[in-house]
């Protein structure tokens, strides 16, 4: 079970990865078409529309990384007295019960968002904007995923844990 959790958190230790590559493509993207707007006059739909598609994926990964790092919120004032045995139990039945459902509600109708878009060919609806939409809305249930998986890894861990200390 160990190494399942080890290999779940490099999982999400990779998307973490990919999503500050993403940030560093964003950050270029809009230095980009900051320096031909306001130098050259020149602007690109298609370049503003790649920074907000770039800034969802960045943010929609994230997640599965912000859950594996315990950087999700949650209610400290009340967490932090509980011992580490009740907190491993929270956490448990809250994947369980709440990650889970969640997560493959929003994979389940993501996808067919996404495929809907796909089958309909759906492109920007402004001149010079990016073709195949079905790419950004793809990232609905493939962050979902994500977030299960990483979801996976808490509750390995947490389980660990309540095996060790029983």
């Amino acid at each position: 079970m160990l190494r399942l959790q080890r290999a779940v958190d490099g999982f999400s230790k990779a998307i973490a990865g990919l999503t500050a590559v993403l940030m560093l493509l964003m950050l270029v993207n809009i230095f980009y078409d900051v320096i031909m707007r306001y130098f050259f006059r020149s602007s690109s739909i298609g370049m503003q529309e790649l920074e907000w598609h770039l800034f969802a994926a960045m943010f929609l990964l994230g997640i599965a990384s912000t859950l594996q790092a315990e950087g999700h919120v949650r209610v400290d004032i009340i967490y932090d007295k509980l011992s580490s045995r009740k907190r491993a139990w929270i956490d448990s039945l809250g994947v369980v019960f709440f990650l889970f459902p969640f997560c493959g509600l929003i994979a389940w109708y993501g996808y067919d968002f996404a495929l809907e878009s796909y089958n309909l060919g759906e492109t920007s609806g402004d001149p010079g904007g990016l073709p195949y939409r079905w790419i950004i809305k793809s990232m609905i249930p493939i962050s979902a995923i994500c977030l299960a998986i990483s979801g996976l890894g808490m509750l390995l861990k947490n389980l660990i844990q309540l095996r060790n200390t029983a």
